[in-house]
């Protein structure tokens, strides 16, 4: 069966030509040419991709991602921006969106991180290739199948971005993982030089499952190496 994608992009010309780059490389390709369909098709069709223009009409791309983050919607969202758009570009990464392509654009680029994030996603939303199950670690459950996690009967909040990284480390508890690994399994950016993100997320998502982030017992850094996982 065809993966299916959604393209929500008010431009008719670039609407037109990114239906028929996906119909030609085998998606089923659905569209949208307002913010307001755009949601309504994302929760409703179950795509497997979203292409998201940020400046849409009736509702921007980045209140769609904020909407279907916040409810809990795991499916990958690579955002179309502006040149010279850089704040929508950072707001956008951290509403939970996973890749951006700054127009204009060739296609072969667009398919290339297309391609990068269903990988990484193992071809359907959420997914983490190698990784299932419900794995408890003290009073901490993370269902990997069902993307949640919970503290006794408490459920903890983690934004889709976290999750993913949480994920990964799981699936390689106690090996060192690399901050430039991470940026490439987890955001798909293996050239990208900011390491200082996945510091940031890592802070955050301490906060969230350790019992005393300042003295972390599950998520250790290694100095100069990167991050490791013990459990």
């Amino acid at each position: 069966m065809a993966l299916k994608v959604l393209v929500v992009e008010d431009d008719e010309a670039m609407a037109v030509a990114l239906r028929d780059g996906f119909q030609y490389e085998g998606y089923e390709v659905l569209a949208a040419r307002d913010g307001e369909s755009g949601l309504r098709l994302a929760e409703e069709a179950k795509p497997d991709l979203v292409i998201l223009d940020v400046m849409l009409p009736k509702m921007t791309g980045l209140e769609i991602c904020k909407r279907l983050r916040g409810a809990g919607n795991n499916l990958p969202i690579i955002m179309l921006t502006a040149r010279g758009q850089e704040i929508d570009k950072v707001l956008g990464l951290k509403l939970g969106a996973d890749d951006y392509v700054t127009k204009p654009f060739s296609f072969a680029e667009l398919m290339a991180r297309a391609e990068a994030v269903l990988r990484r996603c193992g071809g359907q939303a959420g997914s983490v290739s190698g990784a299932s199950g419900t794995h408890t670690f003290g009073d901490l459950a993370i269902d990997l199948d069902h993307h949640e996690a919970r503290r006794g009967t408490d459920e903890i909040q983690l934004t889709a971005r976290e999750f993913r990284l949480l994920a990964y480390l799981i699936q390689h508890k106690g090996e060192v993982v690399s901050r430039e690994q991470l940026l490439d399994s987890v955001w798909g950016y293996d050239s990208i030089p900011y390491t200082r993100t996945v510091d940031t997320h890592i802070a955050k998502l301490r906060k969230k499952i350790e019992e005393d982030p300042s003295d972390p017992r599950l998520i250790i850094t290694v100095h100069r190496l990167g991050y490791k996982f013990i459990g």
